[in-house]
């Protein structure tokens, strides 16, 4: 009589379990290597013991290779074989879920302008009117906010203005110091000039 199928469940005592993972994985590994050799394919191998070690196998082309076509290939095949039915109901819930955050949204809109209002009860009202201080506070705070920048820049401006104001009165100053300088360093040598002819012109007595 042939001996009967054993079952297959987890080993409970902890040495045995550990031989045997070790000789299976060793089988497992040179199986992995003999499909390769045999048959051409492209092999690759990940094991993860129980205490979270490492094994892996993979054949001339590289496992980060391998794993990128088996994601390509993936990707694609669930592409080709999803049903047309199921991404149309996919889309149609979409944009039901758009809709109708659109629709609540309008109507918060109406709601801050004041209009709608006779279907909202007390707590409604109240969570539109908090949320319309709310709003009210930012852009009070936004508002002095600009208010104080543009006050500040002001100030720049008023202060280059006086400094080129300054700038200018100096100049002003100094050109008509330099003028007067100049006007009545003419007058006294004219009166030089004059006297000095004088003296020449007297005869003598």
């Amino acid at each position: 009589m042939g001996r009967g199928r054993v079952q297959l469940k987890r080993i409970e005592n902890k040495i045995s379990r550990q031989v045997t993972f070790s000789k299976r994985r060793t089988g497992l590994l040179k199986k992995a290597h003999e499909i390769s050799v045999l048959c051409d394919a492209d092999v690759a191998l990940i094991v993860f013991s129980t205490k979270g070690k490492l094994f892996e196998y993979s054949t001339h082309s590289s496992m980060e290779s391998i794993l990128e076509r088996y994601e390509r290939y993936s990707y694609a095949e669930k592409l080709l074989i999803a049903p047309e039915a199921e991404t149309l109901a996919s889309w149609t819930l979409e944009s039901s879920k758009l809709k109708a955050k659109i629709e609540v949204l309008e109507k918060n809109i109406r709601h801050y302008a004041g209009e709608e209002l006779d279907q909202l009860n007390l707590r409604d009202l109240q969570n539109v009117e908090q949320q319309i201080e709310t709003a009210l506070k930012r852009i009070r705070t936004k508002k002095n906010q600009a208010m104080h920048e543009s006050i500040s820049e002001l100030h720049k401006k008023e202060k280059a203005l006086q400094e080129r104001n300054n700038s200018l009165s100096k100049k002003v100053l100094l050109a008509i110091h330099q003028s007067s300088f100049e006007r009545g360093g003419i007058s006294t040598n004219s009166c030089c000039i004059l006297h000095h002819d004088a003296d020449v012109d007297d005869p003598p007595h």
